[in-house]
């Protein structure tokens, strides 16, 4: 079929399009419940316009034990909250799309450019999803103190590739011990999922419809946590390796900042051509983490560097104390490529 600007169109019929190709990423991981509304990070950047990054203080807790009660001995020194920090730092993307008249001509009248409306959801869900794992694999590089003890604890590797009964129990354990229960899914490829229904250790869960007759649903339990597939962010290429990340509820505080225009439209007359640009600024901030800033080349980090280990440390007092790792619910397990 004949072409023009990556256009098929049926140079006789003039056949009109019905259909969109089939979405490329299922983009499960950034619709999952694992964003949550901050009120310190809402009023930072809802008061600071322009801001982007802050440094916002968080409670630390009372520690210690009282002495005894007896009439005789006196106070120890009065304890005083410590207060630690918390960098956050705004992410903003932009990205343009254009459609010339001449499709609209030769396909008999179809509106491209608003079905790049219609998938433009889509298309920042996926780009958000990218940033959202580059952030995920800075927190397990990181190389400040307190975040190379997170990555040591809440990362647990596989050598043999097989997953047993106990892999994920195992993992949470170590990663949060008697916190393990703020887990609540895990993300893998179909591969891993597909071993775990074969050993009947995946559940998929059911419902009884209007005629009481049981209907399996297209979601998962392991071990009492929701499973979602999803094979476009469980596979590094590069190390022939699969991840499954197991997340708790509300571990990343989100916040749509704005732009001044997120979205407008251009006519390039000279080009016969429309033109959409869209703008983005948001905050996915970690619990927990601290973004350092230190290997940041602009206003905005690009998704590389928030995959640098160098910017992100554990929330800390700046003396050396460093928030509870096991307070955070972020693990992952690395299925090693099998040595043949």
């Amino acid at each position: 079929m004949p072409k023009f600007d990556k256009k098929s169109f049926n140079a006789e019929a003039f056949g009109k399009y019905m259909e969109t190709v089939p979405r490329e990423r299922l983009n499960a991981l950034i619709k999952a419940n694992i964003f949550r509304t901050d009120e310190n990070i809402n009023n930072t950047f809802s008061s600071q316009t322009g801001t982007a990054y802050a440094t916002i203080p968080m409670y630390g807790r009372l520690k210690g034990k009282p002495v005894n009660y007896d009439g005789q001995t006196k106070y120890d020194d009065a304890k005083k909250l410590n207060t630690y920090e918390r960098g956050v730092v705004v992410i903003g993307r932009k990205d343009k799309f254009s459609e010339d008249d001449f499709s609209y001509d030769v396909t008999g009248g179809v509106d491209f450019m608003s079905q790049v409306g219609t998938q433009l959801g889509d298309y920042w869900d996926t780009a958000n999803e990218d940033t959202l794992i580059s952030i995920i694999k800075g927190l397990f590089a990181s190389t400040g103190t307190g975040g190379q003890e997170f990555a040591k604890n809440h990362a647990f590797e596989i050598q043999d590739g097989e997953l047993s009964t106990t892999t994920l129990n195992t993992a949470i354990q170590k990663a949060c011990g008697d916190r393990k229960q703020k887990f609540t899914l895990a993300i893998m490829n179909s591969a891993q999922a597909k071993d775990l229904e074969n050993a009947k250790l995946l559940t998929f869960m059911t419902y009884n419809d209007a005629n009481g007759l049981e209907v399996q649903l297209n979601l998962a339990q392991w071990n009492g946590k929701l499973v979602i597939v999803d094979d476009s962010i469980t596979y590094d290429a590069e190390t022939e390796d699969y991840v499954i990340y197991i997340l708790g509820a509300g571990m990343f505080d989100y916040k749509d900042v704005g732009a001044k225009v997120p979205y407008e439209m251009d006519r390039d007359a000279d080009n016969d051509r429309d033109v959409l640009y869209s703008r983005e600024r948001i905050v996915m901030a970690p619990y927990g983490f601290t973004y350092l800033k230190k290997n940041q080349a602009t206003l905005s980090p690009k998704d590389e560097e928030l995959a640098n280990g160098e910017n992100w440390d554990l929330v800390s007092d700046g003396d050396n104390n460093y928030i509870n790792h096991k307070e955070i619910a972020i693990a992952k397990i690395v299925i090693k490529k099998k040595v043949v």
